[in-house]
């Protein structure tokens, strides 16, 4: 199988890369990119850890190949902050305690993140909906919840939490 040259539009910025045809977008941004925020846990596209955004939509990048993203606009966990500023969504993770061994937390980032830009005021059903693809081992999801919850209302007293101004 030769390689082809393909260009990606990756947080913003053109890509060029010489790709295999059957690479995956997770490959890609992994080995060729080193944008290894994006985890591979199953392979299979149920656990959400390798979850990016296409065109604003959460996908799974471990079953997209990496061609399927051509022309599109790919951003990935590392896209979400501004510079070496977390974004609103990643502080609240940091101060909520959501982060843990932070396999899944690229992947629930992502997720939520596609939710908040559609809702901007989620109830917990509707954030615990959104994040149902997402498989975390290490809690009881409480904390992710309530991160998200306070990342979309933080004056709400949404939660007990007291995060660091």
């Amino acid at each position: 199988m030769e390689k082809i040259e393909i260009t990606l539009n990756i947080n913003g910025k053109p890509h060029e890369l010489m790709i295999y045809p059957n690479e995956t977008l997770l490959d890609v941004l992994r080995e060729k990119l080193d944008l290894t925020g994006s985890k591979e846990s199953c392979g299979e596209g149920v656990c959400g850890s390798c979850t990016v955004h296409m065109d604003g939509k959460p996908v799974r990048s471990c079953l997209t190949l990496a061609l399927e993203a051509i022309g599109t606009k790919v951003k990935t966990v590392e896209g979400l902050a501004n510079g070496d500023e977390l974004s609103k969504l990643q502080q609240s993770f940091m101060d909520h305690g959501a982060v843990q061994c932070g396999f899944c937390t690229p992947g629930m980032l992502m997720s939520a993140d596609a939710l908040l830009k559609e809702n901007q005021t989620p109830d917990e059903k509707t954030i615990r909906k959104a994040l149902a693809g997402n498989i975390c081992r290490c809690t009881g999801y409480a904390k992710i919840v309530e991160a998200v919850a306070h990342a979309a209302r933080p004056d709400d007293h949404c939660c007990d939490c007291n995060p660091k101004e």
